[in-house]
C-alpha cells in the first residue's frame, strides 16, 4: 500500500515538475532575447510557485518594461508582506514611488525606515548596503549616523562609513574610519590591510594618500605609545612601499618597549633578504646580536648574518674589496666558535664558495674543503657536497680533470640521486671542454631522462649545442673555440673568454654560433654583476636572432634580471607573459607560469 502510494504521488508530481522546468527555459530565453513582453507570463507563473528575491526582480523588470505600473506596485507590496524583516524590499518600493513622481510618498517610507531602526546591526547594515545599492548615499549616510547612535561601542560601522566616504571621494575620512577600527579592536588589522591593499597601490612612489595613511599612523603612534597595533601597521605600510630601513626603526623601538628579543625584528630581516636589500637585511640581525648571546635569536640571527654576506655577495654581487674581506673574517670566526665542525658544514661551503669564486683565494678554499672531508660524523651526502664544490673550484683553478676524478666519484656513489646526475652534467662538461664531444653528447643523452627538470634541460640544452654547431671541418675550430670560451667563462678569465668568442664571429662572420656567443657574454657579464651589459647583450640576441632557439633564454634571463636585481616587477611580468604567449614550447615555460604568477600574488607550491 505504501509502494502505490509514492507511485501515486509521483504520477501527480512529476508532470508538475517538467512543467516548471519548462517555464524556467522558456523564461531565460526570452529574458536573455530582450523579449520580457513573452518573458511576463512564464516568471509570472514561476514566481506564483516561488516568490524567491531572483523570481521576484525578473518579474518585476518584465511588468516595469510593459508599463504595468499598478500590477508593479502591488507586486512590490505582495514581497514586502511576505519578508517582513527584509528592509530591501521597503526601499525598493520607495525607490518605485520616486520613479513614478510620488517623492512624498518615498520620502515617508525612506525617514520610517530609519527612525524605526533598533539597536540591531544586522538590520542598520543591511538597510545601508539597500539605500548605498541603489545610489542614495545621502540616506545610506543617515543610515549609519543613528546606526552609531544606538550601537554605540557594540558593533563597529568603520568598514560601512570608509566605505561610503571612499565612495564619495572623501579620502581622508575614510582613511581616518580604517585608522579607527584598529583601534577599536586590534583583531581588525588585518582586515585593514587588505582593504587598503585593494583600494591603493602602495608600493606607488606618487601616490598621496600614502601620506595620509602614514600622517594618521604616526599622530596615532604619538599619541597611543604603548599600543603596538599602530606601530605594527605603520611597520606594515613602509613594507609595502619597500621602505625597509623605515620600517625597522620602528620594529627596533617597538622591540624594545615590549622586550620582545628581537623576534619581529628578525622576521623583517628575512623580509628584507627576500627582497634583496641586503644592507638593512644586515642592520637587523646585527641588531639582534648585539642584544647578547643569552638571547633567544641570537645564534639564527648570526646565522642568517652570515647568510645575507653570503647572498650580496654572489647573488648581489654588490661589494668592494673591504666588504670581501670583512664577510670572510666573519664567517672564519663564526666557523672557529663551533666546538662540533659537523654543526660549521654549511658555513664552510659557503666560506670556501666566496674564497675561491670571488676572493681569487682558491687554494685556501681546496685546502678547507680537503680538510672537511676529515670531520667525523658527516653524512655521505655531505661529503658529496663537499667533492661537488672541491670539483667546481678545481674547474676555476684549472684541474679539470681533477675536477672531473671527484665528479665521477659522486656519480658513481649516487646514481640515482639528484647529485648523482648534477655531476654526470659537470662531468660532460668537461669532456665538452676539451673538445670530445662525441663522448660529451653520449653522457648528455642518458641525461635528458634526469628526473630533475634543471639538469635535464641543461643536457638537453648543452646537447643541442654539439649537434648543431659539431660535424663539418669548418665548424670544428669554431666549436673548439667556443667551448674553450665557455671554460674560460668558467674559470672567471672574463677578458681571455671575451677574445676567443670574438674571435668566432670575426673569421666565420655568418657561423650559427652568433646567438650563442651573445648569450654567453651575457651570462659572463652576470657573474661580474654588471646588469646594463647583459642586457644589452640579451638585447641584441633579440634582434637579429629572434626566431631562433636562443629567444627563450635571452627573455628569460631579461625577465630574471628585471625581477631580481631591478625589482621592476611589471617588466619581468611582461617578459615572463611573452615566453608563455609567444614562445609556448619553451624549456622556461613551467618557471615562467610560476614566477608569473607569484608576481601577480597567487599561490604557487614549488614543483620538485
Amino acid at each position: 500500500m505504501k509502494f502505490l502510494s509514492i507511485i501515486i504521488f509521483l504520477l501527480f508530481v512529476t508532470p508538475v515538475f517538467a512543467q516548471t522546468e519548462t517555464d524556467r527555459e522558456l523564461a531565460q530565453y526570452y529574458y536573455t532575447n530582450g523579449e520580457l513582453d513573452k518573458a511576463l507570463s512564464y516568471y509570472q507563473k514561476l514566481y506564483d510557485t516561488d516568490p524567491s528575491k531572483f523570481h521576484f526582480n525578473r518579474l518585476y523588470e518584465c511588468l516595469i518594461f510593459q508599463k504595468e505600473i499598478k500590477s508593479a506596485e502591488k507586486l512590490i507590496k505582495k514581497q514586502i508582506s511576505l519578508n517582513k524583516y527584509e528592509l530591501d524590499y521597503q526601499v525598493i518600493l520607495g525607490q518605485f514611488y520616486e520613479e513614478n513622481g510620488e517623492s512624498d510618498k518615498a520620502q515617508k517610507i525612506y525617514n520610517e525606515l530609519i527612525d524605526n531602526l533598533g539597536a540591531d546591526a544586522g538590520s542598520i547594515v543591511a538597510l545601508f548596503n539597500s539605500f548605498k545599492g541603489k545610489g542614495r548615499n545621502d540616506l545610506a549616510l543617515a543610515t549609519i549616523e543613528k546606526g552609531r547612535k544606538l550601537l554605540k561601542d557594540s558593533y563597529p560601522l568603520n568598514i560601512q562609513f570608509a566605505d561610503l566616504y571612499g565612495a564619495t571621494g572623501q579620502t581622508e575620512k575614510m582613511i581616518s574610519e580604517y585608522i579607527n577600527l584598529i583601534e577599536y579592536h586590534s583583531g581588525y588589522l588585518s582586515s585593514v590591510q587588505t582593504l587598503l591593499s585593494r583600494q591603493f597601490d602602495l608600493s606607488d612612489e606618487n601616490l598621496s594618500e600614502y601620506d595620509l595613511i602614514k600622517k594618521a599612523l604616526l599622530e596615532k603612534t604619538q599619541k597611543n605609545p604603548n599600543d603596538a597595533v599602530f606601530s605594527e601597521m605603520l611597520i606594515w605600510l613602509f613594507i609595502q612601499r619597500k621602505n625597509f630601513n623605515g620600517a625597522l626603526i620602528q620594529e627596533q623601538a617597538m622591540d624594545k618597549r615590549q622586550d620582545g628579543q628581537g623576534r619581529k625584528v628578525f622576521e623583517l630581516g628575512r623580509i628584507c633578504v627576500e627582497n634583496q636589500d641586503y644592507v638593512t637585511a644586515r642592520k637587523a640581525f646585527q641588531y639582534i646580536i648585539d642584544l647578547g648571546s643569552e638571547k633567544l635569536y641570537y645564534f639564527h640571527a648570526e646565522n642568517a648574518l652570515l647568510n645575507t654576506r653570503f647572498l650580496e655577495v654572489t647573488k648581489g654581487k654588490n661589494f668592494t674589496k673591504e666588504d670581501l674581506n670583512a664577510t670572510i673574517t666573519a664567517y672564519k670566526g663564526a666557523i672557529a666558535k663551533q666546538r662540533n665542525k659537523r654543526t660549521a658544514f654549511q658555513l664552510i661551503l659557503e666560506l670556501s664558495h666566496i674564497e675561491a669564486f670571488y676572493a681569487d683565494r682558491s687554494d685556501s678554499a681546496i685546502l678547507r674543503l680537503d680538510e672537511a672531508l676529515l670531520i667525523p660524523g658527516l653524512t655521505d651526502i655531505q661529503k658529496a657536497e663537499i667533492k661537488m664544490q672541491l670539483a667546481d673550484i678545481h674547474v676555476l683553478h684549472g684541474d679539470i680533470w681533477e675536477a672531473s676524478l671527484l665528479y665521477m666519484q659522486v656519480e658513481s656513489e649516487f646514481k640515482y640521486e639528484t647529485i648523482g646526475h648534477e655531476a654526470k652534467f659537470k662531468n660532460a662538461r668537461i669532456f665538452y671542454y676539451d673538445g670530445e664531444f662525441d663522448f660529451a653528447q653520449s653522457q648528455l643523452s642518458v641525461l635528458k631522462e634526469s628526473t630533475s627538470k634543471l639538469i635535464a634541460n641543461d643536457a638537453l640544452k648543452l646537447s643541442l649545442l654539439i649537434t648543431d654547431n659539431f660535424g663539418l671541418d669548418s665548424n670544428y675550430q669554431a666549436m673548439m673555440w667556443f667551448a674553450q670560451g665557455d671554460l674560460l667563462i668558467e674559470q672567471h678569465k672574463f677578458e681571455l673568454a671575451f677574445k676567443l668568442l670574438d674571435s668566432i664571429t670575426e673569421v666565420y662572420p655568418y657561423h650559427q654560433l652568433g646567438d650563442e656567443v651573445l648569450l654567453r657574454k651575457a651570462n659572463a657579464m652576470l657573474k661580474m654583476g654588471d646588469w646594463q651589459k647583459a642586457k644589452s647583450f640579451l638585447e641584441e640576441l633579440l634582434k637579429y636572432y629572434k626566431e631562433d632557439i636562443l629567444a627563450d633564454d635571452a627573455l628569460f634571463t631579461l625577465a630574471t634580471i628585471a625581477e631580481e636585481n631591478e625589482l621592476d616587477i611589471e617588466r619581468s611580468s611582461d617578459l615572463y607573459k611573452q615566453i608563455l604567449f609567444e614562445i609556448p614550447g619553451s624549456l622556461y615555460s613551467d618557471e615562467a607560469r610560476k614566477r608569473f604568477r607569484r608576481l601577480r600574488g597567487e599561490t604557487v607550491e614549488d614543483e620538485l
